[in-house]
């Protein structure tokens, strides 16, 4: 008789903006406990994602569920990096960026499901001066706004939306020189976003073209805008139309290395970290095990793209607000 296979569930009990005290009774109720040996564990400080992940992979254990936000799954899929340990990903945080790309369901008892299916692939990884990444990373505005967003200490989209109300009344571009395999780019950029993956959460596409098996980066420099500008950006970020807008140079590369002129902040998958005046950004190829859906769901048109993501966006404000 087949030995049942060690699975551990991290639950981060601050993610998103709802009690999780009831998860391991649902956890109990969706996984198959004739094929999966369950260890459920809540993190208790930053980090201890990854030293419980870390743990776990080196004992052997067949996978290791995140549940939480892009900054759980991130801390926890780092301790998985090139080892035989799958990553699962239950999505529970503010924008689950990394699920929504990779179409895992946002219901819990539906992605925990998926452990069940036992369908895993092989997906790329990145990273910025050796610290891991998964779905996206980036210099200038939209590192700010990650930094404001953690400062509030409140979760959920309407903190965000206030965080990015705030810093663009006062964030100006700065100059960079981006150098990559097939050359230099030098311009003033709003953002430099980085993506493995094609979102930042929420149905916001912003390296829409972004494959996870492809061992490439997806590159979007945003150049300076007007505020005229940030309507029309809105609308092409949840159309997946981003890389069409005239403002936008986008490109892909096994790597590149962006310069500034000083040190400053970026954000990897929305979590904040000073860097130095230099990053090096690298894609690893097929260096992570990840639980995926066995058939993935059909891709929309146009329409209902914007339409799905708007309203996803604003419905999550609503829960937030109780209306």
């Amino acid at each position: 008789m087949e030995s049942k296979k060690q699975i551990l569930i991290l639950i981060n009990p601050i993610s998103g903006t709802s009690n999780k005290d009831y998860l391991p009774e649902i956890i109990r109720q969706q996984i198959d406990t004739s094929v999966f040996d369950l260890s459920i564990r809540f993190t208790q400080r930053p980090n201890h994602a990854y030293q419980l992940a870390k743990e776990a992979s080196d004992k052997g254990f067949y996978g290791v569920v995140a549940i939480g936000g892009d900054g759980t799954v991130n801390e926890t899929a780092s301790a998985l990096c090139n080892t035989d340990t799958a990553l699962g990903i239950i999505p529970n945080g503010s924008g689950n960026g990394l699920a929504r790309h990779l179409n895992i369901p946002l219901s819990i008892p539906d992605a925990l499901k998926i452990i069940n299916d036992r369908n895993i692939g092989q997906y790329d990884y990145c990273t910025a001066n050796r610290h891991p990444f998964f779905c996206t990373c980036g210099v200038g505005f939209d590192a700010q706004v990650s930094a404001k967003f953690a400062k509030n200490g409140k979760r959920g989209p309407l903190s965000y939306v206030k965080s990015a109300l705030s810093e663009y009344l006062k964030y100006r571009s700065q100059s960079y020189k981006i150098i990559t395999p097939d050359g230099i780019i030098t311009e003033k950029a709003f953002i430099i976003a980085c993506g493995n993956a094609s979102q930042y959460g929420n149905n916001a596409y912003i390296t829409p073209n972004a494959d996870m098996q492809d061992g490439l980066i997806d590159v979007t420099v945003i150049l300076p805008i007007t505020p005229f500008d940030t309507a029309i950006l809105g609308i092409l970020l949840f159309s997946k139309h981003i890389d069409q807008d005239t403002n936008i140079i986008s490109f892909r590369t096994p790597s590149l290395t962006i310069q500034r002129d000083k040190p400053g902040i970026m954000h990897l998958d929305g979590e904040t970290l000073m860097m130095p005046e230099t990053i090096e950004i690298e894609c690893h190829h097929a260096g992570l095990k990840v639980f995926t859906p066995v058939k993935a769901q059909e891709k929309s048109n146009i329409f209902n793209t914007i339409e799905s993501g708007f309203w996803d966006f604003v419905n999550s404000i609503r829960a937030e607000l109780n209306v």
